[in-house]
């Protein structure tokens, strides 16, 4: 009979794969370490836990991330990625609009809309897509940062307010800089749901104020 342990079977490390084929492993750790982020932002991504989690010996990870800036580079372009493919969904629905006004307006608040939602649902990649500090990074272009439409979520935002500007509602002499006016004020909302004052505050209240401020973001540009 084996001996008993007092470890649940959650606590047994995986045996190290040796069945990888060329490739799988570099998305096997990108995959473990959005589930780290998810779990708990930008500073569990450690690189021996995403082995473990792969279920390789740490330095197998070596042949695919020098170290762990370079999985934390490549986990928070997949976390921009999720959020691009998360705005692109809202906005679907308003581009289907017929009329300009009507579908230039909906695709700005869609764009927010996905942004509020993802920062809620996804707080932790959300964390990450945004990283500061010790944990920001440059990221290049890169098509893991895009959704469908091969855009970012900068360069979505961006396509729904060129479509407000052909419009007519955005006049031309006020579309420059439209992005980070925009950005600044949903992304601060963003921050007081999930860090600050708001954190408790019921749903039906933090959609409301969502709603409010996409209104003033439109009005204000």
């Amino acid at each position: 009979m084996p001996p008993k342990t007092d470890r649940p079977p959650s606590s047994v490390a995986p045996r190290p794969r040796k069945t990888y084929r060329h490739g799988d492993l570099r998305a096997a750790l990108i995959e473990a370490g959005l589930a780290l982020a998810r779990e708990g932002g930008p500073q569990a991504v450690v690189l021996r836990e995403a082995t473990r989690r792969a279920g390789v010996a740490p330095n197998a990870a070596y042949r695919h991330f020098a170290n762990r800036q370079a999985l934390f580079e490549a986990v928070r372009a997949a976390s921009l990625g999720a959020l691009a493919r998360a705005i692109e969904a809202e906005l679907r629905p308003a581009e289907a609009l017929p009329d300009p006004i009507e579908r230039a307006r909906a695709m700005l608040a869609a764009v927010g809309r996905g942004y509020l939602g993802f920062a809620q649902a996804e707080t932790g990649w959300f964390r990450t897509a945004f990283a500061f500090g010790a944990f920001d990074v440059e990221v290049p272009p890169n098509p893991a940062h895009t959704a469908d439409k091969g855009l970012n979520p900068f360069e979505l935002l961006s396509h729904a307010l060129d479509t407000l500007a052909q419009a007519g509602v955005l006049p031309a002499d006020r579309r420059p800089g439209a992005e980070f006016l925009a950005w600044s004020s949903v992304h601060g909302l963003a921050l007081l749901i999930i860090d600050g004052p708001l954190r408790h505050a019921p749903p039906d209240v933090r959609t409301a104020l969502g709603l409010r401020l996409l209104r003033m973001v439109e009005n204000g540009l």
